[in-house]
């Protein structure tokens, strides 16, 4: 039976709307077309009771005008220095109901990847190396974040108080490929970006404690809008690099992951970590997040079960960053696949899926070179999402130009909120305060010991190197 408070709310649409039909004939005509489709909607409510009133309040609120035009919303974005979160911009999104039910619903028996990680105190980040993977339906995750003992199935070696469980970095536009309509639920239009939705998003699955260690995408700006549950984020601005303690081991194709635990940070093995200014905030429910290019960030999940969707934004600046990643690559492989009694670690992400050889690497960095020296060289298609070779990529087709915002007018308020910096511990605040220092108060800690893989690759492929070595690779082929 359709919802009493349903047919009422829409009853008092109609009512009210009828005595102007009276002498308005074409309104009697839609008035009448709409009490036939409401009919239909009441008769399919028999069947998800639930999905019409969310559809109906969907359908309400795409009505409502947003705090900001589209227009508006990317002048912003591409003025913002710093990570900022967007609050009533997804109001009528349908996709604030994929709630991990809801996708339960959609998928059915079709399984995806969980990665499950144990919950641990031991300060030291949990790479996805050092992770367990299940196959399993979204039902199946349902029922073991509710279990209180065993629960049989795909989780039944993972008891729920000791372990967590990701369905991380899948793309909407794989998951649901037998549902193309879907991709419509995800307007990022609404920021400025036409044409933009689901198909260029990835979806995230959790439950509480489920994270993605600190690290730095190379490409783009990111969009997250939280779904479900409440997840928190600590973000570091580019300049605190050399704090972090990057490593690309284990690599990861644009992933530059820190080696600190960021929420028990090992001070005496980073002491550095001290000078870190960490910006945080709990992102809820219909809040959208957005975080600047380079800016390193850990996410983790605080309810039992998160849902949120996000869509990374390809950048004109990205086109060299793609020949650095293409020469950490070649550099990496070929050092990581020569005999070595120390090259035995779980050095290669699961997320890539081979090691090419040398002569792919060069073919590759060579290709993203040239599509370097393209763009920049006339080609006025305008930005052009590529991969990893510089090969184009499908994509959505950018917005032109806009005037940036000056930073003293980005309209903060209570729709447009800034991410503030977490107060400094001052009992942190003892780190070295020269590279030397550091070195010397590393080498108190470990002692001194053999040069590695590893460290070499530390020095060779840190992200300030490779900035300036693509720089300059760039630069000898015409495109500086």
């Amino acid at each position: 039976m359709c919802d009493s408070s349903f047919s009422g709310h829409v009853g008092t649409a109609v009512a009210v709307s009828s005595s102007d039909a009276l002498n308005q004939p074409y309104l009697a005509v839609i008035l009448f077309m709409l009490e036939k489709i409401l009919v239909i909607i009441c008769w399919h409510d028999l069947k998800s009771r639930k999905h019409t009133i969310c559809t109906f309040k969907f359908c309400k609120s795409a009505m409502e005008p947003k705090p900001f035009t589209p227009e508006e919303a990317r002048q912003i974005l591409e003025s913002l220095e710093k990570p900022a979160v967007f609050l009533d911009m997804t109001a009528g999104w349908p996709s604030l109901g994929w709630t991990a039910e809801h996708l339960a619903h959609v998928l059915g028996e079709k399984t995806v990847q969980f990665r499950v990680g144990k919950r641990q105190d031991d300060r030291k980040p949990l790479f996805e190396t050092q992770c367990s993977y299940v196959e399993a339906t979204v039902w199946e995750f349902l029922s073991w974040t509710k279990g209180q003992g065993p629960c049989p199935g795909p989780f039944s070696d993972f008891p729920r108080s000791e372990y967590w469980a990701y369905a991380d970095y899948k793309y909407i536009a794989v998951l649901f490929q037998h549902k193309p309509a879907m991709f419509q639920d995800v307007p990022w239009s609404d920021f400025g970006f036409p044409g933009r939705n689901g198909r260029e998003s990835t979806l995230w699955v959790g439950s509480d404690g489920a994270n993605t260690p600190c690290h730095q995408d190379t490409y783009g700006c990111n969009l997250v809008l939280q779904v479900q549950g409440r997840k928190k984020w600590y973000l570091f601005p580019v300049g605190d690099t050399c704090h972090l303690y990057p490593t690309r081991i284990p690599y990861e194709e644009s992933s530059v992951f820190s080696q600190v635990d960021i929420t028990r940070p090992d001070m005496r093995r980073f002491p550095a970590f001290a000078r870190a200014r960490a910006h945080v905030v709990t992102l809820q429910p219909g809040q959208v997040l957005f975080v600047p290019r380079h800016w390193w960030h850990y996410v983790e999940s605080l309810d039992p079960v998160t849902v949120s969707i996000n869509s990374w934004i390809e950048m004109e600046a990205d086109d060299t960053a793609r020949v650095g990643e293409a020469l950490t690559r070649t550099v990496v492989c070929a050092l990581k696949t020569l005999p070595s009694p120390d090259n035995v670690d779980e050095w290669l992400n699961p997320t890539e899926v081979d090691v090419p050889t040398y002569g792919e690497n060069l073919r590759d960095l060579s290709l993203a070179v040239q599509a370097c020296t393209t763009r920049r060289g006339g080609d006025s298609s305008g930005p052009v999402k590529r991969d990893a070779q510089g090969l184009p990529k499908h994509s959505a087709p950018p917005a032109g130009p806009l005037q940036h915002c000056p930073p003293d007018v980005i309209p903060f308020g209570p729709h447009l909120v800034p991410v503030g910096q977490e107060s400094a511990d001052a009992s942190l605040d003892e780190g070295p305060q020269s590279v030397n220092e550091e070195a010397d108060k590393l080498t108190e800690v470990t002692g001194p010991r053999a040069l590695s893989t590893n460290d070499l690759l530390e020095a060779l492929v840190h992200p300030d190197v490779i900035a300036l070595a693509a720089k300059l690779i760039v630069g000898r082929h015409g495109c500086g």
